[in-house]
């Protein structure tokens, strides 16, 4: 693609989500996340597959039914109640069904048939965008929301993807798969303590955003596309695969990693506003992800020769991929537990 076109593509991804970010009217905001919808879908068929065709196209139906529904919920809200801004948005059956919406856009249980499969058919790197920065917009509007919501709904909801998101990974073979039901599993971590503490909420998709970036950018520089070509990565890059295997388990939450805090924060938290068993749920849940972190991690770091992968070896070239923002992701990814107290002052937590 034309580094200009490229650019302007980008640009206009941050245009819209700062205009979702800035706005307090639901038209304003509705116009942000329509341009982030249009400003990828030619990021996506850049390649020119039939596959990557199929995956903008089903983006492109799932964004748009969700843009139609949050329409009709903020012009019911405000026939209703007669106010266009977000945080009026004060009827229930209004909210609920913006929040579905929403819900639908970001990929949350259960309404996140399509990510795996449009992640799938996407590059790795179109697939991190579409994994972190997409998610901003909508999750802003979410946290925006949710005073207006029914605990139910949100408990619900959040225990669900944690749920589906561990359960629908652990028979994938496919990178991108795995990584799509990590974000249904982490979003829904988010869901669950977005009401009882949304500082703690933006606290968790800060962190997931670090994680996902390091995982994303490890398999990218490895060339990983499934668990037989991971199986082959250790040969090529031992240091790059030794990190990636700690950028995996802190994705699943292990400590002393960075992955840890969130999940313990929210733990704790839950615990603090009387729900253990929310919480112990939540954390068994945890385990099915960790499950197929493990997996991954064992297919990169503990099958080296002489092994019987099914997939004949790649050829070492090498990479042109910048290196920055990778370093910088996964040391974000492995040494950010330490500082816990400094996060919870950012974020008002302490």
């Amino acid at each position: 693609m034309n580094p200009y076109v490229t650019s302007f593509l980008v640009s206009a991804l941050g245009l819209g989500t700062a205009l979702t970010f800035s706005s307090s009217h639901w038209l304003l905001a509705w116009m942000g996340l329509e341009i982030n919808t249009l400003a990828i879908i030619p990021l996506m068929t850049q390649n020119h597959s039939p596959r990557s065709v199929e995956a903008a196209a089903k983006y492109f139906i799932t964004q748009a039914a969700a843009a139609a529904t949050i329409m009709f919920a903020s012009a019911t809200n405000a026939w209703l109640t007669g106010s266009w801004d977000i945080s009026h948005l004060s009827h229930p059956a209004s909210a609920t069904i913006a929040f579905m919406a929403l819900a639908l856009k970001v990929g949350l249980a259960p309404v996140h048939f399509w990510l795996p499969e449009v992640i799938q058919g996407l590059s790795l790197t179109t697939g991190l965008i579409l994994s972190t920065w997409q998610k901003l917009a909508p999750f802003a509007l979410i946290v925006q929301i949710t005073p207006a919501l029914s605990p139910t709904l949100l408990l619900g909801m959040g225990l669900t993807s944690t749920l589906v998101g561990g359960w629908g990974g652990m028979n994938q073979t496919q990178v991108r798969k795995v990584l799509a039901y990590s974000s249904i599993a982490h979003l829904g971590w988010m869901i669950i303590v977005s009401q009882i503490s949304p500082s703690l909420a933006l606290l968790a998709l800060t962190l997931y955003v670090v994680l996902t970036t390091s995982a994303f950018l490890t398999m990218k520089a490895s060339s990983a596309s499934s668990l037989n070509t991971l199986a082959a990565s250790w040969t090529k890059a031992p240091a790059l695969v030794a990190l990636a295997s700690l950028a995996l388990l802190s994705l699943g939450g292990l400590p002393p990693l960075s992955g840890f805090m969130p999940k313990w924060l929210i733990l704790q938290e839950m615990t603090k506003q009387g729900f253990p068993l929310i919480a112990t749920f939540a954390a068994l849940t945890a385990l099915l992800s960790l499950f197929f972190y493990l997996r991954m991690c064992y297919a990169m770091a503990l099958t080296i020769s002489p092994n019987t992968s099914g997939s004949s070896p790649t050829w070492r070239f090498s990479t042109s991929q910048a290196s920055l923002l990778l370093a910088t992701a996964t040391i974000g990814a492995l040494g950010l537990l330490p500082i816990t107290p400094s996060f919870l002052s950012a974020f008002s937590l302490s």
